[in-house]
C-alpha cells in the first residue's frame, strides 16, 4: 500500500484533504499549507448555505414602496406657455379677439436655458430648471397680476430632455428613454428597452445614481417587488449576463467547466451534470465541494475563524454519499458560481493500480528472461 503514494491520479484522496485542513470540525486543529475548513454534511449545516444573493436597490436606494419621484423641469426641455385672460381688450387679448376660439394667447416654444429659466412676455425671466410646471405656472401668474385680466397660466412640456434614463448592456435595445410624467420602475424601463437578450438566472441589473450603486440579480428582481424600485431622472441601468459555470474533477464521468445554463443547480444536479460518479473507482463517502464562503455565515455555525484574514474563507464540504439520507441533503445545497466539485479514488482504486504495476513489472521481467534462455539455446545449436 505504501507504494500507491507513486500511482497516478487525478488529485488528492480524502486522507489528504482531511489532514491539511486548517479546522476541522469536530476533530483536533491541523495546520498544513494553504488553511481551509473542512465541513461534513448535515441536514442542520443547510440553512446556513442558502443562495446568496447580491446588493440590493431596496437597500441602496429605498423601498420599491410609496410614490414615484416628482418630475421638475431641466435645462434643455422644450415648453410650451399659454397665456388666459378673464376677457377681451387685456395685455394679451385683444378687444376684437371675439372672433379667435378662446381668450389666450401661446407663445412660440421655448428651451429651458443653461441657466435654468424661460422668458415670459412682461414677467421677465423666470427660473423653471428644478421646478414641477405647477410651481412656474403660479409664478407666472402672480408676476402677471398687475398687468392682464385675471391671468391664468398653463406650462406644458413638449420635449423632454432632462428627465431621462440610459438602459445599456444585454438589452435588445440599448437606448436612453424620457421618463414618464406617471412614474416608472426598473423592470418598466427595461421593458421599453426591449427586454433583455441575456438568460435571466444568469443576468445581474446595476442601477447608477448620483455615485451610488447597487446590483441585484434579475429573477430576484421579478421575484421580489420591493427590489423593483422606481428610476429617477439620470439614472443609468446597466444590464449584463455573467455566465455561472463550476469545475468538476476527480472520479466523475465529465471532467472540467460545466455552465449552470439557464437554471439554478443543486449539488445533486451538478454532480449528474458531470456525470455522476464512476462506479468502477469513486468512493462515495468522500465527495467534496470547494467554496470561498464568508466569515459570517461560518461565525454563526460557530466555527472559530480567528486564524484566517479577511472575509472571504476557503472551505471544504464533504458529502458522505453510502449514507442515504445524504442523497436528500446534496438535492437542497445550491451550488455557487466558480464552485469546484472533487471526487476521491477508493482505495480499492490505488491498490488495483499498484497492483497492475507489479503485474506489469513482473511479466516484462518473466518476458525477458525468457527471451534469454531463447537466445542461449539458439546459440548452443550453432
Amino acid at each position: 500500500m505504501s507504494g500507491c503514494s507513486t500511482l497516478p491520479r487525478s488529485g488528492p484522496d480524502d486522507r489528504s484533504i482531511q489532514s491539511q485542513a486548517g479546522i476541522r470540525v469536530g476533530e483536533k486543529d491541523r495546520k498544513v499549507g494553504i488553511d481551509y475548513v473542512l465541513l461534513d454534511l448535515t441536514r442542520g449545516m443547510l440553512s446556513y448555505f442558502e443562495r446568496s444573493g447580491t446588493t440590493s436597490l431596496r437597500a441602496g436606494f429605498g423601498a420599491g414602496r410609496g410614490s414615484a419621484p416628482g418630475n421638475v423641469l431641466g435645462i434643455g426641455d422644450v415648453v410650451q406657455v399659454s397665456i388666459f385672460e378673464s376677457s377681451t381688450g387685456g395685455l394679451f387679448v385683444p378687444v376684437d379677439a371675439g372672433s379667435r376660439p378662446g381668450n389666450f394667447v401661446t407663445l412660440p416654444n421655448q428651451t429651458v436655458d443653461r441657466s435654468g429659466t424661460i422668458s415670459v412676455p412682461y414677467a421677465g425671466r423666470i427660473r423653471a430648471a428644478g421646478r414641477p410646471a405647477e410651481q412656474v405656472q403660479r409664478e407666472v401668474e402672480r408676476l402677471l397680476a398687475d398687468r392682464a385680466i385675471e391671468p391664468q397660466v398653463l406650462v406644458t412640456l413638449v420635449d423632454n430632455q432632462s428627465s431621462q434614463v440610459s438602459v445599456l448592456g444585454d438589452v435588445n435595445q440599448p437606448t436612453k428613454l424620457p421618463l414618464n410624467a406617471s412614474g416608472e420602475r426598473v423592470l418598466d424601463v427595461i421593458a421599453r428597452a426591449g427586454g433583455l437578450s441575456t438568460p435571466g438566472v444568469e443576468t445581474y441589473v446595476t442601477l447608477q445614481r448620483r455615485g451610488r450603486e447597487g446590483t441585484v440579480l434579475f429573477s430576484d428582481l421579478i421575484n421580489d417587488s420591493a427590489e423593483n424600485i422606481f428610476v429617477s431622472p439620470g439614472d443609468t441601468i446597466y444590464v449584463n449576463r455573467e455566465r455561472r459555470t463550476y469545475l468538476a474533477f476527480g472520479a466523475s464521468g465529465l471532467n472540467g467547466r460545466i455552465d449552470f445554463e439557464e437554471s439554478n443547480l443543486t449539488l445533486a444536479e451538478a454532480l449528474a451534470k458531470a456525470g455522476g460518479l464512476l462506479d468502477a473507482r469513486a468512493d462515495p463517502a468522500q465527495v467534496f465541494l470547494y467554496r470561498l464562503v464568508d466569515r459570517k455565515v461560518l461565525e454563526r455555525m460557530q466555527v472559530d475563524v480567528s486564524r484566517f484574514t479577511g472575509s472571504q474563507i476557503p472551505v471544504v464540504v464533504r458529502a458522505n454519499m453510502r449514507d442515504p439520507g445524504t442523497f436528500f441533503a446534496i438535492q437542497q445545497l445550491p451550488m455557487a458560481d466558480k464552485d469546484i466539485i472533487y471526487v476521491s479514488n477508493a482505495d480499492s482504486t490505488e491498490l488495483q493500480k499498484f497492483l497492475n504495476i507489479v503485474t506489469d513489472v513482473t511479466g516484462a521481467a518473466a518476458v525477458a528472461s525468457g527471451d534469454v534462455i531463447d537466445a542461449r539455446a539458439a546459440a548452443r545449436a550453432f
